[in-house]
């Protein structure tokens, strides 16, 4: 089997390929596709990923001709790939239109033309906008940030290769955890960040607003246990928690006892995005028993000070 991975080098990629490696017998050969827009080369530093061939191939997501001699010989494509700096979603919509929607078709129209047989594609339950309540995979898209848009605009352009090949879409909540590539402004990230070295803590709004979330290694052991044949294709929700920041801040508090907390614009209220739990993908996968305060408890062992 051999696997290549659009954004392999970032955030999540990090902790697919260690998992891959560890987990999947029959792999034969990794490709890391990245641009390394992110400047953050922790991938190709902190850890060994010795266990099976891994390489490189330094592209964009636009570049159809290189993206087509990457694919040949691959079997499975885990497009990672993403614009998702989602704080300044309404503020570079051109550039979250380009690589969201448009490096997804230049993907999918390459893999048109490869021997690729399935896709995972990473998208996000920012796609449905904001409603009333909880989400599920039966609710209708209604995105209302260009980085909504765009990844939904992305989907679709995936989802045309579901025709003669198997094709997982996987809606992401907002991911968090550790790993040496992890994303400082993920919130929960931040806030982690924020409590060990400076003390204190700041909450935009009253911070009642609800969010969905999960932890970078549960996105990346769906992924492994989806290439290892134990869910159907189709369209998947990924999140484990709905979480208001305030219980979070209370979390992290309980790791900090003299963390401040301060609220900005305190008498905003921000709006909710929550998703209907358990998630219909995890009746056909076992989460891991990890608890947050576990997650959240080993994120802080690794601070260096």
């Amino acid at each position: 089997m051999k696997i290549l991975i659009t954004g392999g080098a970032g955030y999540i990629g990090y902790s697919l390929v260690k998992q891959l490696l560890e987990d999947v017998d029959p792999l034969l050969s990794i490709t890391i596709y990245d641009n390394l827009s992110r400047r953050n080369y922790s991938f190709f530093t902190e850890a060994k990923f010795d266990h099976k061939p891994v390489k490189l191939i330094q592209g964009d997501i636009l570049d159809g001709r290189m993206l087509q001699q990457a694919l040949e010989g691959v079997d499975w494509v885990v497009h990672l790939a993403a614009k998702v700096t989602t704080p300044f979603a309404d503020s570079d919509a051109h550039t979250f239109d380009q690589v969201n929607h448009w490096g997804s078709a230049q993907l999918a129209y390459a893999i048109e033309k490869s021997s690729v047989s399935q896709v995972i594609n990473l998208s996000s339950i920012s796609i449905y906008g904001e409603h009333p309540g909880p989400v599920d995979e039966n609710t209708v898209p209604n995105p209302q940030s260009f980085y909504g848009r765009s990844k939904l605009e992305g989907e679709k352009q995936i989802n045309v290769l579901s025709r003669n090949r198997k094709i997982y879409t996987l809606r992401s909540g907002n991911v968090y955890g550790y790993n040496p590539s992890y994303r400082i402004d993920a919130v929960v990230n931040k806030l982690l960040f924020q409590a060990n070295f400076l003390g204190k803590i700041t909450i935009n709004g009253n911070g009642d607003q609800q969010r969905s979330f999960i932890h970078v290694d549960k996105v990346a052991n769906a992924i492994v246990r989806i290439i290892d044949g134990n869910v159907k294709p189709g369209t998947y929700n990924l999140v484990e928690y709905n979480l208001s920041i305030n219980e979070i801040a209370a979390r992290i508090k309980s790791l900090y006892p003299d963390l401040d907390i301060i609220h900005a614009n305190h008498n905003i209220r921000m709006k909710d995005v929550l998703t209907s739990l358990p998630c219909t993908i995890w009746s056909q996968l076992n989460l891991s028993e990890r608890t947050l305060d576990e997650e959240l408890s080993d994120f802080k062992a690794h601070f260096s000070f």
